[in-house]
């Protein structure tokens, strides 16, 4: 997990409005009143698992509101998962309040309002997932929302417990790894899920599953390759071309488009990297299958809205 922010290095006069743009452009729009501006305090650290977004973060006490304004300029389609790691949190969202101590979990879908209350000494754990991964596990999510999940519970407590050790791992697995894991968290969640409203079993498929994992793993092998096309993806893991895309689907993309993310990831990590500052945007565009430079930075300002030459310069001013 890479710290983004704290206020330890700020001004105190400063730290509650540089921690709210932070946590807007990391997290998710909103408004927010702390209930002390010059003793506050907070943290926020970020990484990923494959396409699963974690925001690990501590703030003083607070109110924020997430508005029908802010969520109509919602750019992604994703849905939260929040495990409580201590103090006290309240969220309300869909006419329902979950009231949430250490270790119990809630979901919150950032195209609807909600509202939170922050006690003191919270920090909080956000799993950031496509909502296609996970109304394919559990069908729409709607009555799903804002109902607290407590590890009493069996299910919750597995799921709860899993949850927390994802910061010390994320960044740090292997390919065919990091895909395992996701598919167990969302896995793990929808069984959670599914035992909030007492369904007999969340809408699991072990075969898809697999064929999925198989698809992402012969794509990340081959990325350096130029040539790269769905025809040796689909070979590689064993399927169809079109039973791939049927997959990739359900998660809102493509075999083609996969590629072309997973890529353009991997440039920007490096385009990042104080260790590889000595290396030019040219070089590592190539180094990871791209052979159109033009191309690539048009694509690279759609997926990130700066050009990688600026990306490149901002990181070396940071």
């Amino acid at each position: 997990m890479e710290r983004l922010f704290s206020t330890a290095q700020v001004h105190p006069r400063d730290r509650f409005d540089y921690w709210h743009s932070v946590a807007c452009k990391n997290l998710i729009s909103h408004d927010a009143t702390p209930e002390c501006r010059p003793t506050f305090e907070a943290e926020l650290h970020a990484g990923a698992l494959a396409d699963l977004g974690l925001v690990l973060f501590e703030t003083a006490p607070m109110r924020v509101s997430h508005t029908r304004d802010h969520c109509a300029r919602m750019q992604s389609d994703e849905v939260f998962v929040c495990r409580l790691i201590s103090g006290q949190l309240v969220l309300e969202q869909a006419g329902r309040e979950a009231d949430m101590k250490a270790g119990d979990m809630t979901l919150l879908d950032p195209l609807l309002p909600y509202e939170g209350k922050f006690s003191a000494g919270v920090k909080l754990l956000v799993l950031k997932a496509p909502r296609r991964s996970m109304e394919a596990r559990v069908g729409r999510i709607t009555d799903m929302v804002t109902r607290t999940m407590k590890p009493a519970e069996a299910e919750h407590g597995l799921a709860s417990a899993f949850l927390a050790m994802l910061p010390d791992y994320a960044g740090q697995l292997g390919t065919v790894a990091v895909e395992t894991v996701k598919n167990q968290t969302l896995d793990l969640i929808a069984v959670s899920l599914a035992k909030t409203q007492e369904r007999p079993r969340p809408y699991l498929s072990s075969a898809k599953a697999s064929a999925l994992l198989n698809v992402r793993a012969a794509i990340e092998a081959r990325l350096t390759d130029p040539g790269l096309d769905a025809e040796t993806i689909a070979a590689a893991a064993g399927v169809s071309v079109r039973y791939a895309n049927a997959l990739l689907a359900q998660e809102g993309t493509s075999i083609v488009r996969l590629i072309q993310s997973r890529r353009l990831a991997c440039c920007h990590r490096a385009l990042r990297d104080p260790l590889q500052a000595h290396r030019n945007v040219s070089e590592i565009a190539s180094a990871w299958g791209f052979t159109d430079m033009t191309h690539f930075g048009r694509r690279f300002k759609t997926a990130y809205g700066v050009l990688p030459s600026e990306l490149r310069r901002l990181s070396k001013q940071n």
